[in-house]
């Protein structure tokens, strides 16, 4: 695994985390316990910061990144990712808010400046435009993203239950480990 620091920025990672050996962390990233970051996924904290919550998995291929301050953004988009989401494969989150025990589909991706607030899932292949908010408890599908249909409670609850699945899964890797 490549984790490295950027301009003094050494990231911080939390209890029994799993990053997988081909997996890159830069900079100014923050992982809670119990997180996951599996093959090929890039984590990118070099002008401004990534937040992580506990439990939450990011799947082979992602890509999280930020905004930095300039001209056009003055005052940069930080990363921040709530505790128990599930971040699909070849998902790209790009300087956003994420609330807890999302699900980001395969392939989705989510600018800058928008916020997912908790219980939110996103189906594979979306594209939630900069600044637009998802409201908590509902489907959204589609380019750019549209609320679909309230969650039944039976996706509410897989919504946790695959975060926990994955604590599970990245346990079993951490025993396989040196």
């Amino acid at each position: 695994m490549a984790i490295r620091s950027f301009k003094d920025k050494q990231p911080k990672i939390g209890e029994s985390v799993f990053i997988d050996d081909s997996a890159v962390v830069i900079g100014d990233v923050t992982l809670g316990d119990d997180v996951s970051i599996w093959p090929t996924t890039v984590l990118r904290g070099d002008v401004e910061s990534i937040t992580i919550g506990d439990g939450t998995n990011v799947q082979d291929g992602s890509v999280l990144h930020v905004t930095h301050a300039g001209k056009y953004t003055a005052q940069g988009h930080p990363l921040k990712i709530g505790k128990g989401v599930t971040i699909g494969h070849r998902a790209v989150v790009h300087a956003c808010t994420v609330g807890d025990y999302c699900l980001i589909g395969i392939g989705a991706i989510i600018m800058d400046g928008a916020v997912l607030e908790d219980y939110v899932m996103l189906g594979a292949g979306a594209l939630v435009p900069p600044g637009k908010r998802l409201e908590s408890g509902y489907l959204y599908v589609g380019a750019p993203a549209k609320q679909a249909r309230p969650l039944k409670e039976s996706e509410k609850e897989f919504l946790e239950y695959s975060s926990r699945q994955y604590i599970q899964l990245k346990n079993e890797y951490l025993k396989t480990r040196d």
